[in-house]
């Protein structure tokens, strides 16, 4: 899906016409402002794992919100690098730590935010919440039901926040896109939704270990290559479907109001045969209550759709592209231009460290001509402060526990399925 760039003014203008006189208008104009200092103060808090995806949650933590006091990573090369750049942005130094338990008996914290390898997730978000604090947990939720069960079980037992980090869910395009164009009914019925995140890139790490005596063997990795490529093995990780599948289909999940029922995949490691477990090509389709549908397809081997949530209906097609782009057109407008533009968003492959983009990485932005220009950063930004502010108000935070659990089972029920070569139907209720 590559349009041309009257095809792309026009979606922008029939956006924009949408929202307008509307307070998803101003939200979006004023998407980088700050909301001040919160009442009680700066929550306290810790990362833990400091790897793409923790360096660029850091990065937008805003101090009015959040008091940084400790980082925790195994890797202490990584963790110092983090701690050594906060310092230089006036940020009080932290405390270090490559024993996550450790950290919480001897820090007063209230909150930890969660950015480790997806297998690591429920030991430590239980351990955190059972230690009274609230917890941020990075997407996806958990390797497994059982895991998702235990980390709802934990917060309500505890009495404490937990938030998944589906940062779509604070995206002012993806809030102002539910809210104002598909709740309305502005693209009618919608049957069908497209999802896409192609790559051309084999996923792979490349990286040296902090020291030549490193040994990971204590934190569960048998050797380096399986710590810095910890995706690319099923003990670790659920492959595409989750790191990058899953985003979309919670997206879906929202705009649908609902969770699919079952779910058709397959896949194949195509293009990168070099030890690795999980597919490099993968395609799924999910079946959603009143006869609608979701594909999902994600490759290594070519970037020239790049990533985007796609939603066609009776009246209209809703596209959201890299997170900040947001066209509207009405049923059969965008097919009027007939001219193909071939481009590219980026000179090199996207293989980034983290396995969407990092928070970190420059953000590309829409000029969406009265509302102003959006960053994508500004979804990971509203995030972390608005975790912060649930911690202070008790305001439920966005996504929650129950809706990331939901986009996990489908996750698992695609990967399931392509080992099974079979359809299968979502746990129910």
């Amino acid at each position: 899906m590559n349009l041309t760039n009257e095809q792309k003014e026009q979606g922008r203008r029939n956006f924009l016409k949408a929202l307008a006189g509307t307070p998803a208008l101003i939200g979006l104009g004023a998407a980088a402002a700050t909301w001040g200092p919160l009442k009680g103060g700066p929550v306290k808090a810790a990362v833990i794992g400091t790897g793409g995806m923790g360096r660029g949650l850091i990065a937008q933590c805003q101090k009015e919100f959040i008091d940084l006091r400790a980082l925790c990573d195994i890797n202490p090369k990584r963790r110092q690098a983090v701690a050594a750049n906060l310092a230089k942005t006036g940020w009080p130094p932290p405390k270090e730590y490559d024993d996550w338990r450790e950290m919480l008996q001897k820090e007063d914290l209230e909150a930890v935010i969660i950015a480790t390898p997806l297998w690591s997730h429920a030991d430590i978000a239980v351990g955190c919440l059972d230690a009274g604090k609230h917890v941020l947990c990075e997407k996806m939720m958990a390797k497994s039901e059982a895991d998702c069960l235990r980390m709802i079980d934990a917060s309500k037992r505890n009495k404490r926040i937990l938030e998944i980090g589906y940062q779509r869910y604070y995206n002012p395009v993806y809030q102002a896109s539910y809210e104002n164009i598909v709740k309305q009914g502005l693209i009618g019925d919608v049957y069908f939704a497209r999802l896409v995140w192609h790559r051309n890139g084999n996923w792979r790490r490349k990286e040296d270990p902090p020291a030549a005596n490193f040994d990971p063997r204590p934190w569960g990795y048998p050797d380096w290559e399986h710590l810095v490529n910890w995706r690319l093995y099923k003990q670790y990780s659920e492959g595409l479907v989750a790191e990058l599948g899953s985003h979309l289909i919670t997206a879906t999940n929202w705009f649908f109001e609902a969770p699919p029922t079952a779910a058709y995949c397959t896949g194949a490691i195509a293009r990168n045969k070099d030890g690795r477990e999980v597919f490099d090509h993968v395609y799924a389709t999910f079946e959603y209550p009143g006869g609608r549908t979701a594909t999902f397809s994600s490759i290594e081997s070519n970037a020239f759709e790049d990533h985007y949530e796609m939603f066609m209906g009776t009246k209209g097609t809703l596209i959201l592209q890299n997170e900040i782009e947001v066209y509207l057109f009405n049923e059969g407008e965008a097919a009027q231009t007939t001219r193909v533009e071939v481009s590219r968003q980026s000179a090199a492959p996207v293989a980034d460290a983290s396995a969407t983009r990092p928070a970190e990485s420059p953000g590309r932005t829409v000029n969406a001509a009265a509302a102003g220009q959006i960053d994508r950063n500004i979804s990971y930004k509203n995030e972390i402060a608005e975790f912060c502010s649930s911690i202070r108000t008790g305001q439920p935070v966005r996504c929650g526990p129950e809706k990331a659990m939901k986009s996990a089972l489908a996750v698992f029920t695609a990967n399931r399925s392509a080992e099974k070569a079979a359809r299968l139907a979502l746990p129910s209720e």
